[in-house]
């Protein structure tokens, strides 16, 4: 059971950007009393750092990934 305590704590990408554009959207239609609101923004801009983090490593992993990629092709026309 502590696994799904954990699947909470760290969201997927994917799962994070989805709450946050309902977040966006509820707080665009302008309903929300100031308190919600207030909450709403707090949590997007932590699921705004979190999916800022998670590109930031995806990007990270692609340059290690390219840099070992093209060192092997340079490796092997020479």
């Amino acid at each position: 059971m502590p696994t799904s305590g954990k699947t909470q704590d760290a969201p997927t990408f994917e799962s994070a950007l989805t709450e946050l554009e309902k977040i966006v959207a509820s707080m665009e239609a302008g309903q929300m009393p100031l308190e919600q609101s207030l909450a709403a923004y707090k949590r997007g801009a932590e699921l705004l750092k979190f999916c800022q983090t998670a590109l930031q490593d995806a990007q990270q992993q692609v340059r290690i990934l390219e840099e070992n990629v093209l060192k092997n092709f340079g490796a092997t026309e020479q």
